[in-house]
């Protein structure tokens, strides 16, 4: 007998057993599908997370990022002194060093003319620090005094900004100051802000006149091109202060990951919710096994008392949970991706279902219909023969 024809039988004895009854078939599948769903929206829900706190740092075309130590997120940096950055500039591989001015800010819809919090970006615009076209294309307006680029992907209570700037509408107010919006870009919004502006770091220190140039958030470090970004950033890191860190572009991106995943409560939570929705899933799925397997001893009895080995049973037991897995998380699948369009539609930040989300799922839920076989198959050994007579 080959080892397909071996899986062949247990598989076929699952399968009936399983639609035998169609209730508890139902009741089971509902409970994988219950589990995918969950599974599938936490980990959605923690993706989008992760990729709109590095949507920004994503950005940034620099090759070495330099900040405060003491600084937790991008979006709540601690200053330090300009001169620090002016300092790399004695390597003999550093071609460039600009400073970026960041902070939250009330801005006005200029429809409604009600406030909420956005980011401001302030840098040099012919340093093209943020590698977005639409910021590339206007940044010789930028340095106009007191205008401004609108990222269109924020949130819409800022107002529909486009379309007042067609009907010539382009006047508004950051933190009160008055400011002229002169075209629109797409960056994205994150758990931090629900928008972002950019202008120049004059017109930043404009709407922000309590700050001054010799104090910044960021520093954005390019290198001549060859350098070897681990070699700089080593020997950077002995001449400049202790207090000061210095990232490369993949290390600040899992930084601002860091934050959210460690720092708040919100990573946790997306993880004990998946948890959850595994241990429902697990408890729904053994119950149904437990329960087809006690229905069924006195027949599980007979198989052996006809020279059935027990891993014949052990097969059977994990073809229904395989089969369970399957049923469950085929339309689990298709109703998370209509989830996912309804979350984005909500929260404005991307929920893409990809190919290794999707795999990663399976296997979870599989495992734990697996785990829950296995509990299960302790009942099996309750099916003696002897006990038939």
């Amino acid at each position: 007998m080959t080892l397909l024809t071996s899986f062949a039988f247990p598989g076929r004895l699952a399968w009936r057993q399983l639609v035998y009854d169609r209730t508890k078939l139902i009741a089971a599948t509902c409970g994988v599908l219950f589990a995918t769903v969950l599974v599938f929206m936490q980990m959605g829900f923690k993706d989008a997370l992760y990729a709109s706190a590095a949507s920004a740092p994503m950005k940034m075309a620099g090759d070495l990022f330099l900040m405060h130590k003491q600084t937790e997120a991008m979006w709540r940096p601690v200053r330090f002194n300009r001169t620090e950055l002016m300092r790399t500039l004695a390597h003999p591989q550093v071609a460039q060093a600009y400073p970026l001015y960041m902070s939250l800010a009330q801005f006005k819809n200029p429809a409604t003319q009600t406030k909420r919090t956005l980011m401001v970006y302030g840098y040099d615009p012919d340093a093209a620090i943020l590698d977005v076209p639409e910021i590339k294309a206007k940044q010789g307006i930028l340095r106009l005094k007191d205008t401004v680029l609108f990222d269109e992907a924020s949130r819409p209570e800022f107002g529909p900004v486009r379309q007042l700037l067609a009907e010539g509408k382009d006047s508004t107010e950051i933190n009160d100051y008055k400011i002229k919006i002169i075209d629109t870009f797409r960056l994205g919004v994150s758990f931090a802000a629900d928008g972002n502006v950019v202008t120049s770091e004059l017109n930043f220190l404009r709407i922000f006149p309590f700050r001054t140039a010799d104090e910044i958030d960021l520093g954005i470090i390019r290198l001549v091109p060859g350098a070897d970004v681990k070699t700089v950033q080593a020997a950077l890191k002995e001449r400049l202060n202790k207090n000061t860190s210095l990232f490369t572009y993949d290390e600040l991106v899992r930084f601002e990951q860091l934050y959210w995943e460690n720092m708040t409560p919100i990573g946790f939570i997306f993880g004990f919710g998946t948890i959850m929705g595994l241990v429902v899933g697990m408890v729904i799925v053994y119950q149904i096994l437990f329960t087809d397997i006690t229905n069924h001893l006195n027949e599980f009895a007979t198989l052996k008392a006809m020279g059935y080995k027990h891993a014949y049973f052990i097969k059977v037991v994990f073809a229904s949970a395989f089969y369970l897995a399957v049923l469950g998380f085929v339309p689990g699948y298709i109703l998370s991706i209509g989830l996912y369009k309804v979350a984005e539609s909500a929260i404005y930040i991307p929920m893409p279902m990809t190919d290794t989300k999707v795999m990663t799922v399976f296997l979870f839920i599989l495992s734990m219909c697996a785990t829950a076989g296995m509990l299960a198959m302790r009942k099996l050994k309750a099916a003696n023969p002897a006990d038939m007579f």
